[in-house]
């Protein structure tokens, strides 16, 4: 199991922290006429009028500089990460069209969190057609593991899309950007400690990988929910396999536009002819993967 590494601050950085002003009349400054005319401004403008005629209060104002923590003293640590040297934390990049942006590093790291919530972050990435079920697992899932004390947050196809995605269409570089966004998200989620489940169609393969290649290895799990097209068709919870098949909707997964299957997921739910399991026991199969992998423990 990947996760990733503590990137304590170099032994030159200091954090700082501010000394809560005190309010200082204003006798003390040899100026008590002042008093009336500035008993309404601010603790700021007492303290600068404090530093400036009284030097021995210096010291109450100054910031303290208090003392970063030695590599030693890293709370958690991984092997397969990069150490960051203070040059190195500033160097600039330039990513895709952002150019001259710097990474910045927080002493409180992916394993602090995941030691505060007594799980590890991962991604559980639910494929499959329109109306193989889902957003039924996801919502199944979430219910499972909460009840079980365990900190989730699902990722749907149509939720995103009232928000974060409502500017792509369902032509394919859309979809492609579409699950790209998801991906990213997912990915803070799961930085975070959460187990973040997706609910995507996400048909094509290439997108689906290159989702996988944000994450830790081990941290992405695809879930492909293999229901056969007909049974789909004949569900069809939306209406949108009636809309597609009448030519109302152009570029429908599975009936104009392919569904890739996943080549190499690490977990199946297959429906064989009436044999359906319910979302509760489909539930429990991705759940039982889940204790096996140690993503339910610290």
């Amino acid at each position: 199991m990947t996760t990733v590494k503590s990137l304590p601050p170099s032994r030159s950085t200091a954090v700082y922290r501010t000394v809560q002003c005190r309010q200082l009349p204003t006798e003390n400054l040899g100026f008590p006429t002042l008093f009336p005319l500035n008993a309404g401004r601010s603790c700021r403008s007492q303290r600068s009028l404090a530093l400036f005629y009284d030097r021995a209060r210096l010291k109450a104002y100054t910031l303290k500089p208090i003392q970063a923590k030695n590599d030693s003293e890293s709370s958690c640590s991984d092997n397969n990460s990069t150490s960051f040297s203070g040059k190195n934390l500033r160097q600039m990049s330039n990513i895709g069209n952002s150019t001259n942006i710097l990474w910045h590093d927080c002493p409180v790291q992916k394993c602090d969190r995941q030691q505060l919530l007594q799980q590890k972050g991962c991604v559980i990435w639910l494929t499959g057609l329109s109306g193989s079920g889902k957003s039924t697992l996801a919502c199944a899932l979430s219910q499972s593991l909460h009840s079980r004390g365990k900190l989730t947050y699902i990722l749907d196809g149509d939720n995103i899309r009232h928000g974060l995605n409502r500017d792509l269409s369902f032509r394919a570089e859309d979809r492609s950007e579409n699950i790209r966004r998801i991906g990213e998200v997912a990915k803070l989620f799961a930085d975070a400690g959460l187990i973040c489940i997706t609910s995507l169609i996400s048909p094509y393969q290439k997108d689906r990988d290159a989702c996988r290649a944000l994450l830790p290895e081990g941290d992405f799990i695809e879930v492909f929910i293999d229901v056969p097209l007909h049974v789909c068709e004949a569900r069809d919870p939306k209406g949108l396999y009636k809309l597609a098949r009448a030519g109302k909707i152009k570029g429908f997964t599975g009936i104009d536009d392919p569904y890739e299957p996943p080549c190499c997921c690490e977990i199946i739910l297959q429906q064989k002819g009436s044999d359906c399991k319910s979302p509760k026991d489909m539930a429990e199969t991705v759940i039982s993967y889940l204790e096996k992998s140690g993503h339910l423990q610290a």
